[in-house]
């Protein structure tokens, strides 16, 4: 069994997510959302990297799946969400886990099969796909969508190399 961390990073709230991998398939652990406090923009940096330091720490994924920056109207935005990931990631690398990056779209596509669906569908693919009842944060289920994601990509890489061996 592995667990899979995935991570919607942000610069005022990050989503995590964390699924394990069994014989039987996916299983849901954990999901939350790391809730900034700082004004100040380097510590709320600080903030997301101990955040998602002790999210490994507690939940011990082996692998960590975020999702890439895209372009927002405001490039002001686009940059501090970059550095709000990088935050992330650092956390990450620090504690020797490998990332693994999707587009948005690529998440779309390999949860709900189309690449410019709604966020509340892919909620609703992931609420199916693990059996979650109730409420959710939507930052939460995107970071659970991610890993689900990469989970997708592993298995279809496998899947390829057992064809062509």
């Amino acid at each position: 069994m592995s667990r899979i961390l995935g991570i919607d990073p942000g610069s005022r709230i990050t989503g995590y997510g964390v699924v394990e991998i069994t014989p039987r398939g996916v299983r849901y652990v954990a999901s939350g959302c790391i809730r900034i406090q700082a004004e100040d923009f380097p510590a709320r940096l600080k903030q997301i990297f101990d955040g998602v330091t002790q999210i490994i720490e507690l939940y011990q994924p082996v692998q960590m799946a975020i999702e890439q920056v895209f372009m927002h109207k405001n490039a002001d935005s686009a940059l501090k969400l970059g550095q709000a990931r990088g935050a992330a990631i650092c956390a990450t690398l620090n504690q020797d886990l490998p990332v693994f990056e999707y587009a948005a779209r690529q998440v779309k596509q390999a949860l709900v099969g189309k690449g410019n669906a709604e966020k509340q569908q892919v909620q609703h693919m992931v609420k199916i796909l693990l059996g979650i009842q109730g409420e959710m944060q939507i930052d939460a289920s995107d970071a659970l969508a991610i890993g689900l994601c990469h989970h997708h990509y592993q298995q279809t890489a496998q899947r390829i190399q057992k064809a062509v061996s």
